[in-house]
């Protein structure tokens, strides 16, 4: 198992993110303030056909060659009256079996961090960049 923690910097205030789950169900933040919400997750890591590894769980979004975990942002995130209905897809690509390794020590997390809003200053959404790519820190 490993511990996944995403940052969202600097989210648009008032409005709600989660982490979506399966198809329909969302986690809630770790911690929350006015210049961060922070995500944490455990993942299993799984072997892949070509002998790699990957982190796996409920979380994780998508096709083998391209995983991601969806943020979602306003009513997709449970938060009713809100005008805002997104979702922010962060890649999992970059983690590799060092870092997975890395990671799966006690005491360590692997971390990354995305932008909460977009160039147009409303919450972040489509496919998002890692701001400084993934690392393992201590938990």
């Amino acid at each position: 198992m490993i511990l996944l923690r995403l940052v969202v910097r600097d989210p648009v205030p008032g409005v709600a993110l989660a982490v979506q789950r399966g198809r329909d169900a969302l986690v809630p933040p770790a911690r929350a303030d006015a210049d961060a919400t922070t995500f944490e997750l455990r993942l299993a890591v799984r072997a892949r056909r070509d002998a790699t590894r990957e982190p796996w769980g409920p979380e994780v979004q998508g096709p083998p060659d391209r995983r991601f975990v969806y943020v979602n942002v306003g009513t997709y995130a449970g938060q009713p009256g809100t005008p805002w209905s997104r979702r922010a897809k962060v890649p999992l690509a970059g983690i590799t079996d060092a870092l997975r390794d890395a990671a799966e020590r006690p005491g360590a997390a692997l971390d990354a961090a995305i932008a909460g809003r977009g160039r147009d200053g409303t919450p972040a959404c489509a496919s998002v960049p890692l701001l400084d790519g993934w690392r393992v820190v201590d938990a």
